[in-house]
């Protein structure tokens, strides 16, 4: 993170986020009034985002709010306006659907501003992942075992495993595994020589 973003990018995001958090504690109270609460414990929720298709360039995205892990009110991203899920929702569906300015912005946000954030940040995965050269072990229980050559964390998913015996390829007794996938998108593979103890 530190690599491509700046101390005053973090101030400001955080300034923004603190913004954010006392808006949503206004919007609890408004909602508890709504649904006729006086008390307890409520949650406001949002969840937004999009998906893109790198391939067609199409981008859609989602603007949904909910109140006690139910639906509240969601944004319909192709009519630009609201849609309330349930009667309390009106109220802020109708505002909120005539605040076009807001609207326009989300709308500008979700097709523009989101694709080229997710564009940055793949092309700055696939930057780290081009300079990912495999980690090397050898691996033997005990001297009549086998020995496993087991590489781990490249990138891209081609490698060769070549044994040499007198700087010579050595292909006999070699069984070859499969290459795997590992959870931060590198990939391993192993490939085991059969050799005696005397070797």
């Amino acid at each position: 993170m530190k690599e491509f973003t700046s101390t005053d990018m973090w101030k400001e995001d955080t300034e923004i986020r603190k913004e954010v958090q006392q808006i949503y504690k206004l919007n609890i109270h408004v909602l508890m009034q709504r649904f006729n609460q006086s008390h307890g414990v409520h949650t406001y929720q949002r969840m937004y985002g999009f998906g893109w298709d790198n391939v067609t360039g199409a981008s859609e995205g989602f603007d949904q709010y909910g109140y006690d892990g139910e639906d509240y009110v969601a944004l319909d991203m192709k009519a630009l306006i609201y849609i309330a899920a349930v009667p309390q929702g009106v109220i802020t569906k109708i505002k909120w659907d005539n605040d076009r300015a807001q609207l326009y912005l989300l709308s500008q946000y979700y097709q523009l501003e989101c694709v080229n954030w997710l564009k940055h940040f793949l092309s700055l995965r696939k930057v780290d992942l081009e300079r990912r050269a495999p980690e090397v072990s050898l691996l033997q229980k005990d001297p009549s075992s086998p020995v496993v050559c087991h590489a781990t964390g490249f990138y891209p998913s081609s490698v060769t495993i070549t044994w040499l015996r007198n700087g010579q390829d050595h292909y006999e007794d070699v069984d070859l595994g499969e290459t795997l996938p590992n959870e931060d998108e590198t990939f391993q593979k192993t490939s085991t020589l059969n050799i005696r103890p005397d070797e």
